[in-house]
């Protein structure tokens, strides 16, 4: 039996066209702390656009935990801060603003083999019309190497 590796770089994406268009990629480290507990970082960057009536870029890292009751499912728990660049078309011209958005996420997925994993998670802290997000929750897919 070959001995599990407690380093694992992954990247996780996103794509969700719920109310609009949000694209996200984050790269992310983790440590196993056991079979079924690993840790972790990452930076992540997205791009939402609203119908050329809004566009938004982010930048911003995160912390995540993950626990694997059972060898196809993995939960997390993960915590982002993003900064958040908003240009907004309006009838005098586009508008710009900045600031930063926190977002705390539980979710759960499915893993397809031991280096992919599909799932969505749910932003508890998601307000319609306060958050970077266009909807609370987020599919994804993590790839690990």
């Amino acid at each position: 039996m070959q001995k599990q590796k407690r380093l694992k770089f992954g990247v996780g994406f996103g794509i969700n066209f719920v109310g609009g268009t949000n694209i996200s990629l984050a790269p992310n480290l983790t440590y196993l702390l056991s079979d079924k507990i690993s840790i972790g970082g990452g930076i992540q960057g997205s791009y939402s656009s609203l119908k050329d009536i809004q566009s938004t870029t982010t930048f911003g890292g995160s912390v995540i935990t993950q626990y694997s009751p059972i060898k196809q499912i993995t939960t997390l728990l993960e915590f982002a801060e993003l900064h958040v660049s908003t240009k907004t078309e309006t009838a005098t011209g586009a508008a710009k603003k900045t600031y930063w958005d926190s977002a705390l996420f539980i979710g759960a997925g499915y893993n397809v083999t031991e280096k992919i994993s599909l799932g969505a998670k749910y932003n508890v802290l998601y307000k319609e019309d306060e958050s970077v997000y266009t909807s609370a929750i987020i599919p994804f897919v993590n790839i690990t190497f």
